[in-house]
C-alpha cells in the first residue's frame, strides 16, 4: 500500500508540472473516475481573493468525492505578495502564482478562473479594496463567472459580514459574490455580456466557517444548525490516497508563498454555513437539485448508456466500450441545453481518447519562433487498443494547414509526418493576456471582453486530429507544443511561443547616479530569429543625455543576444525619469523585453513586458563602504547598495564568523530570513557581537509567525502584524534631532513621497527601553504605528529594526528610501565626520 501512494504522489507531481502541455496517459481508474465525473450533472463555484485563500480540501471533496464540476474564483491573481523562491514581484509574480494555482487545480481537480482585479497590496477594509478595484467592473466578472460556470452552488471562503476583521480583499470577495448570487439571473444586470452568456441563478450560496474563526471552544458552543460538515478525510481506494492527502499535495503547488507541506491524512470536519437560495434538506449541498442525466431534456438514453459503462467498467481492457461512448457522444451532439452539451462534450471526448488508447502529439521544432519564420511541427499518433480508428486528417490551426494521411492506426504502431509552416504576421505574440495593455492600480485592462476570466493565453497554434471511429469522426485537438530532453532531467515540454522577432533590455531597471558623472548601461538584445540586422537608440528624459545616439546589431543566430554599452549622462541637479531602448529592424521597430521565468514546479512562461529602466540622478551622502548582506526571501536590496556605491558581499549562514564581520562597516539581514533560514538561530550572537564591537546591524522585517530564531535582537523586541497600507500615509518624526534623520542625508517628508503599494509591514509593538523609535505612521481610521524604524545602541555600534519596505521601494527607484537607507547605514559615523575635521 505504501508503495502504491508513493507512485501514486510521484505521478500526481509529475502532471502537476507539464500536465498543461503532455499528452495524457491515464490509468484505467483515473479513466473509471472520469466516467463517474462525466454522469454527474452538478457544479460548484468555489469564490476568495488570491493564490492560496482557497481551501483545496473542499474543492478536492467537490470534484473527487462528491464528483461535481468545481472551480476555484480568485479575484486576483496574487500580484501584490512576497515571493519566497525568486525575486519576481509584481505582475511577474502575479504570473508565478497563476500557474501555481493550476498547478493546484491539476491535483485536486478543480478548474480556475479569474477576475480583472488587481492585488495591489494589503488593505484593511473591504470599503478601501472597492475604492482602488474599480467595483463594477469586478462586480460584473463575478456575473460573468457565475453566467459561464453556471454553479448549482457557491462556496464562498469568507465572510461578507465581517468589515476590517480580515484582508480587505478577502471580504470584498465575499461582499460581491453575494451580490453576483442576486442579480446573475437579472437581464437588467449587465446586459451587454449576454451576447456571449446566459443568465444564471445559483440554488444555494455559503461560507466556508471554520472553528478557527472563533475559537475552538466558542465554535463547539455555535448554533450548528444552518450549517453542513462533512468529513474531507475520506479515503479513495482507486487513488491510494486520502482526500486531505491530495489536497496537501495541492496547497503545497504555492511554493512562492512558502507553503510546502506535510501532508494531512485521517478523519478532517470541515463545515459550510446557509447563507441564502433554496431551503436545505439534510446535509446535500444538492438537496433538491437533479445531478443525473435526466437534468436535461434527451438526457436520459446518454445516461442509460454511460451509467451501464460506469456499473460493468472493464479495468483490463476500457476499449471495449469506444462503440457505446460513440453512440452517447451522438446523441449528446443532439440535446438542446449548450452549457451541458459542450461541458459534457469535453468530458467524453477526453474519455474517448483515453479508452481507445489515443496518442496525439503536436511538437514543434523549436519552443519559440518569430513571426514571418518557418517552424517544423512534428505528429506523432498512436493508438494502443484494438479500437478501429483511421486518422483521417491534421490541421494546424490558424495557419490552415492540413494533410490526409486517411491512415489505419494499427494497435501499437506509431503514425509520423510533419508540417513546415511560416508563422504569418497577423499572429500574436504569446505572452500573459491581462498584460497586454497598461492597468490601473486596482485593475488590469482586457480589450477583449471574450477572455475575461480565462487563466491563461490560449497558445498560439493547435493541431486538430480527426479520427474516424467506424464511420464517426471526432476531432481531437492538441496545443502544440515542444518536446524536448536534458541529459540530467530526460523528457520535458515547454509551451511553444511565438515572440517578436527582437527584443531589448537594460541590464539594471533602476540606475541610481549619486554623483553627475556619467554612467555606462548595458542593452542586451535577443533575436527571435536568424540573421538580425539592424540599429538601437534609447530614448530618454530631455535633461538627459545618451552617447552614443545609436548602434548597429548583427546577430547571427535565434536565441542569442548581443550587448551595447551606452553612456547615461545624467543632468547636474536631482532628476529621475524612464529610458527605452528601441530596436529598429527594417521598417518595424521593437520596444519590449522578453521575460523567462523558469521553475520546476510550474510550466516555462514567456512574458513580455514594455521595456524601461528608472534612471535617478540622486543627492545622497553616505559613510561606510562595506557591508555584509544575509539573503533571505529574496531582493534586490543587495544590488540597490551596491548601485549607491557600496561593496556589498552576500554571505552564507556558514561563513558568519568574527574573523569574516570585521571586515565589513555594516550587517544587513533580508526580507524575512528568520522565517527562511535556520540556520541564523546558531549565529546570533555571532552578529550582536559584531554590533557591540563597533558595527551597525540592519534588520528588515519578518512576519510574526514562524520565527526560527530564539532572539531577534540583543534587547526585548515582539513583532506584531501591524502594517500601513497607504503608501502616502502621513509620515510623522517623532524624534526629528536623531542622528539617523539627519546624517549624512537630511531627511525630510519629500523623502517618503513616491513610495509604492505601502509604507511598510509587521511592525514591532513592543521593545525595550533601550531602542527609540523614529517613525510614527497610520492608515486612516487605525491608530498610530510607531515601530517601523527602530534604533538600539549596542556596546560601540548599532542595531535596527526596520518594517519599512525597502524591498519594494528599492526596485522602484524611490529616492527617499535610498537615502534613509544610507543614513541607517552611517549611524555612529558622525565621530568619523568629527575626527577629519580635528585632522584638517
Amino acid at each position: 500500500m505504501q508503495r502504491h501512494i508513493a507512485f501514486f504522489i510521484i505521478s500526481f507531481l509529475s502532471f502537476t508540472l507539464l500536465n498543461a502541455q503532455k499528452p495524457k496517459i491515464p490509468s484505467s481508474s483515473q479513466i473509471y473516475e472520469s466516467i463517474q465525473k462525466l454522469n454527474f450533472l452538478g457544479s460548484v463555484l468555489y469564490v476568495a481573493a488570491h493564490p492560496d485563500d482557497e481551501n483545496t480540501r473542499l474543492i478536492s471533496y467537490m470534484s473527487n468525492h462528491v464528483k461535481a464540476r468545481t472551480a476555484y474564483l480568485s479575484l486576483t491573481r496574487g500580484d501584490g505578495g512576497q515571493n519566497l523562491i525568486g525575486p519576481e514581484i509584481r505582475e511577474l509574480l502575479g504570473v508565478i502564482r497563476t500557474q501555481e494555482l493550476l498547478a493546484a487545480r491539476r491535483i485536486d481537480g478543480g478548474e480556475q478562473i479569474f477576475t480583472r482585479a488587481n492585488d495591489f497590496g494589503y488593505s484593511k477594509h473591504p470599503e478601501e479594496t472597492l475604492s482602488i478595484w474599480d467595483k463594477e467592473q469586478v462586480l460584473s466578472d463575478v456575473v460573468l463567472a457565475i453566467r459561464k460556470f453556471k454553479p448549482d452552488v457557491i462556496i464562498n471562503r469568507f465572510d461578507h459580514r465581517t468589515p476590517g476583521r480580515t484582508h480587505g480583499h478577502h471580504t470584498a470577495s465575499a461582499i460581491l459574490s453575494l451580490k453576483a448570487f442576486d442579480i446573475a439571473a437579472d437581464e437588467k444586470a449587465y446586459p451587454n455580456m449576454l451576447n456571449q452568456v446566459d443568465v444564471w441563478q445559483p440554488k444555494r450560496l455559503f461560507y466556508n466557517t471554520s472553528w478557527w474563526r472563533y475559537g475552538r471552544e466558542a465554535f463547539e458552543k455555535l448554533d450548528k444548525s444552518n450549517m453542513i460538515n462533512f468529513d474531507i478525510g475520506v479515503y479513495y481506494p482507486l487513488k491510494g490516497i486520502s482526500n486531505n492527502e491530495l489536497a496537501s499535495l495541492a496547497s503545497s503547488q504555492h511554493l512562492c508563498q512558502g507553503f510546502g507541506r506535510l501532508s494531512q491524512r485521517g478523519t478532517q470536519e470541515e463545515y459550510i454555513e446557509f447563507i441564502k437560495g433554496e431551503a436545505l434538506e439534510g446535509n446535500d449541498v444538492f438537496s433538491g437539485i437533479d445531478t443525473s442525466w435526466n437534468r436535461v431534456k434527451g438526457g436520459k438514453p446518454i445516461g442509460d448508456i454511460l451509467n451501464k459503462i460506469e456499473t460493468n467498467f472493464n479495468f483490463k481492457d476500457p476499449s471495449t466500450h469506444v462503440p457505446q461512448l460513440i453512440e452517447a457522444y451522438k446523441l449528446l451532439q443532439n440535446i438542446d441545453n449548450k452549457h451541458w452539451q459542450t461541458q459534457k462534450t469535453k468530458e467524453l471526448k477526453s474519455i474517448i481518447e483515453m479508452c481507445a488508447g489515443l496518442y496525439l502529439e503536436a511538437s514543434a521544432s523549436t519552443p519559440i519562433v518569430a513571426t514571418n519564420n518557418d517552424v517544423e511541427i512534428n505528429i506523432e499518433a498512436l493508438k494502443r487498443s484494438q479500437t478501429t480508428a483511421v486518422l483521417r486528417s491534421v490541421n494546424i490551426s490558424p495557419l490552415n494547414q492540413t494533410q490526409n494521411p486517411d491512415v489505419a492506426l494499427d494497435n501499437n504502431k506509431k503514425y509520423n509526418f510533419s508540417f513546415n509552416s511560416i508563422i504569418p504576421t497577423e499572429i500574436n505574440t504569446t505572452s500573459p493576456y491581462w498584460l497586454n495593455s497598461k492597468g490601473t492600480l486596482g485593475m488590469y485592462h482586457v480589450a477583449n471582453e471574450t477572455i475575461i476570466g480565462n487563466p491563461e493565453t490560449k497558445r498560439a497554434l493547435h493541431a486538430n486530429f480527426i479520427v474516424d471511429f467506424d464511420g464517426y469522426s471526432i476531432n481531437f485537438e492538441k496545443d502544440v507544443i515542444h518536446r524536448y530532453s536534458r541529459p540530467d532531467k530526460g523528457e520535458l515540454y515547454r509551451p511553444f511561443e511565438i515572440i517578436p522577432e527582437a527584443s531589448a533590455k537594460i541590464a539594471q531597471k533602476v540606475i541610481i547616479f549619486e554623483n553627475n558623472k556619467p554612467h555606462d548601461i548595458t542593452v542586451i538584445v535577443k533575436a527571435g530569429k536568424d540573421n538580425l540586422d539592424g540599429h538601437v537608440e534609447v530614448c530618454h528624459p530631455n535633461d538627459w543625455s545618451v552617447y552614443p545616439k545609436n548602434q548597429k546589431i548583427s546577430i547571427k543566430h535565434k536565441g542569442e543576444t548581443q550587448t551595447l554599452v551606452f553612456t547615461i549622462i545624467p543632468p547636474k541637479n536631482q532628476s529621475e525619469g524612464l529610458i527605452s531602448p528601441i530596436v529598429h529592424i527594417g521598417d518595424k521597430s521593437y520596444t519590449k523585453e522578453l521575460i523567462e521565468i523558469e521553475y520546476d514546479h510550474i510550466p516555462f512562461q514567456t512574458v513580455l513586458l514594455p521595456s524601461a529602466s528608472k534612471v535617478v540622478r540622486l543627492d545622497i551622502k553616505k559613510r561606510g563602504e562595506n557591508i555584509a548582506y544575509i539573503q533571505g526571501a529574496g531582493d534586490v536590496v543587495p544590488e540597490s547598495l551596491q548601485q549607491i556605491g557600496y561593496n556589498v558581499r552576500v554571505l552564507k549562514p556558514e561563513e558568519i564568523n568574527a574573523e569574516t564581520l570585521s571586515k565589513f562597516d555594516a550587517v544587513v539581514v533580508g526580507i524575512r530570513a528568520y522565517n527562511t533560514v535556520e540556520d541564523l538561530n546558531f549565529k546570533q550572537q555571532t552578529l550582536f557581537n559584531f554590533v557591540e564591537a563597533g558595527g551597525n546591524m540592519i534588520v528588515q522585517y519578518n512576519t510574526a509567525h514562524r520565527i526560527k530564531v530564539e532572539q531577534l535582537a540583543p534587547y526585548d523586541l515582539t513583532l506584531s502584524r501591524g502594517r500601513v497600507t497607504d503608501e502616502n500615509a502621513e509620515v510623522r518624526f517623532l524624534n526629528p534631532q536623531h542622528p539617523v534623520l539627519n546624517f549624512p542625508n537630511n531627511i525630510t517628508q519629500q523623502d517618503f513621497e513616491g513610495w509604492t503599494q505601502e509604507r511598510g509591514l509587521y511592525f514591532p509593538n513592543k521593545w525595550g527601553k533601550e531602542f527609540t523609535a523614529i517613525l510614527s505612521m497610520n492608515d486612516k481610521n487605525d491608530s498610530p504605528k510607531d515601530g517601523s524604524l527602530l534604533v538600539a545602541k549596542h556596546g560601540k555600534g548599532h542595531y535596527i529594526y526596520t518594517g519599512l519596505s525597502f524591498f519594494r521601494e528599492f526596485p522602484e527607484g524611490v529616492s527617499g528610501a535610498y537615502r534613509l537607507f544610507a543614513n541607517m547605514l552611517s549611524l555612529g559615523k558622525e565621530d568619523l565626520k568629527l575626527e577629519a575635521k580635528l585632522n584638517d
